[in-house]
């Protein structure tokens, strides 16, 4: 089974900015590219952090309410210093959160959603920025066809790993969802059949009812386990 990457579905064309680059022109770089945040990077190309909207957007609710009607929020000293900053190195996040090419789109969307962030830089083994990864790259694998999706579930779950004769299984998908009837030869193959066909890239959900024509997992057919020492045999002649 040939999952998607984060190589596949990044952009690899990335606006950045530098430590020097202005607040103006961050600002400027990110209503121009229709984008919410942007990573600073040194003359390599090496990620330092992310300046996002919210970053910007402290320099605003440090202010006073010109009328008087409400004080400015209490910010936190690093809040506080981002609501001074001038440029990308004052307002930029240093904690990064960042994905690698070869990574599945499931490992890319656990780290998304474990830190609460909307996309990711990506970078190769040294740190350097190779493309970004947003949220709506990581859906594009919902937006396969239902033809493709059964197609890999016939030939590469079905028949490919578990050498199933497809004939026996009836798969149907409409907009992701998969259904599944037949007969498997082991009980123990059904729940191996439902993961497999779970992790095929844009399935939404399954609905398996697989019966089976042998219990492999009745617990009477497993040999006993003889415990403690085993004395040796005599022999009587």
């Amino acid at each position: 089974m040939q999952h998607r990457t984060v190589r596949d579905v990044m952009s690899h064309q990335v606006t950045t900015v530098r430590r020097d680059t202005p607040f103006k022109a961050v600002a400027e770089l990110l209503a121009e590219h229709d984008i919410s945040a942007v990573p600073v990077v040194d003359d390599t190309g090496r990620v330092l952090g992310v300046v996002s909207e919210a970053d910007l957007l402290r320099k605003e609710s440090g202010q006073r309410d010109p009328d008087g009607h409400t004080p400015s929020v209490w910010l936190s000293p690093s809040n506080r210093k981002r609501a001074r900053a001038e440029n990308a190195d004052g307002l930029m996040s240093r904690t990064v959160f960042t994905a690698r090419p070869e990574w599945s789109v499931v490992e890319a969307a656990r780290m998304m959603d474990r830190h609460h962030v909307k996309r990711l830089p990506v970078v190769d083994e040294t740190d350097h920025l190779v493309g970004i990864v947003s949220r709506s790259d990581l859906l594009r694998v919902f937006l396969r066809n239902d033809r493709a999706i059964r197609g890999e579930i016939v030939s590469e779950v079905l028949q490919h790993i578990m050498m199933i004769d497809p004939a026996a299984i009836q798969v149907q998908v409409e907009d992701g969802v998969v259904r599944m009837r037949g007969q498997l030869e082991r009980r123990s193959m059904i729940p191996i059949v439902e993961r497999l066909c779970r992790s095929v890239d844009g399935v939404v959900a399954l609905h398996a009812n697989l019966t089976f024509a042998f219990d492999d997992t009745h617990t009477d057919l497993e040999p006993p386990v003889v415990r403690g020492v085993m004395q040796p045999q005599r022999h009587h002649g």
